[in-house]
């Protein structure tokens, strides 16, 4: 199971305030916002992740009001929708960076439900407004963005992509795919029969476009439905765990 992160050192503050999480793969980033959220009144630090998969899981069980992502771990869009789709209460911050400053990433971004965008640079005060803003309006442009959202629509051209939005069990049978698993062994794993495993595959098929279960992980590659890991993980616990657990 995917590694998530926890801040080592810190209590976890009281219930009932703002369930915020992060999805982002750099420690000192997660670590600081962790501590920017801590020492926030009504704020609650959840917790964080370093994956997509970790975040679809992460989000079941915790249920955040607020999951900020980075950029570079959904570039395009779809952990953002699938979030949203599993709980439709729960609002999307996504965190741009520099390589993503651009119309057509921001645009296709909003277009395709995110919630809201900041820059990934941002000072912090403006992180916590930007969180308050998403949560009560469920809309929020980083100002240093809106002119790039603003750009003539004359410059904006759409992004190829022929996927359609994978449900969170499809994106998990996809992921174990990816992992070399067969049908029956996908089934074990996620207490379902083998025919309704084979039912989610001829579904991911479909709306990936591709030809067969090798194809299928190609497509999620390349069209940013899957992540390569960029550097070997160490031992995962068996689930996401909170600040002070």
């Amino acid at each position: 199971m995917p590694r998530s992160f926890t801040p080592p050192g810190m209590a976890r503050p009281l219930e009932g305030g703002l369930g915020v999480a992060l999805v982002d793969g750099v420690p000192l980033f997660r670590e600081g916002l962790s501590a920017l959220i801590m020492r926030t009144a009504g704020f609650t630090w959840l917790g964080a992740t370093d994956t997509p998969q970790g975040a679809v899981q992460f989000a079941e069980r915790y249920h955040p009001n607020v999951v900020l992502i980075d950029s570079g771990l959904d570039p395009r869009s779809h952990l953002s929708n699938m979030l949203a789709a599993a709980n439709p209460s729960l609002t999307t911050l996504v965190m741009i960076r520099e390589a993503h400053r651009t119309t057509q990433y921001v645009a296709t971004a909003i277009a395709s439900g995110v919630h809201g965008v900041i820059l990934r640079s941002a000072e912090p005060p403006q992180i916590i407004d930007a969180i308050r803003a998403v949560r009560a309006d469920r809309r929020y442009v980083d100002p240093a963005l809106a002119q790039t959202v603003a750009a003539p629509r004359g410059r904006l051209t759409r992004v190829p992509d022929a996927t359609l939005p994978l449900s969170r069990r499809e994106f998990q049978v996809l992921q174990l795919i990816a992992d070399g698993l067969e049908n029956q062994a996908i089934a074990k794993i996620l207490y379902v029969s083998v025919e309704t495993v084979r039912t989610h595959v001829k579904s991911i098929l479909r709306k990936l476009g591709a030809r067969d279960r090798t194809h299928a992980v190609a497509v999620g590659f390349r069209s940013g439905v899957l992540l390569t890991q960029e550097s070997p993980r160490q031992p995962a616990p068996n689930t996401p765990s909170r600040t002070g657990t």
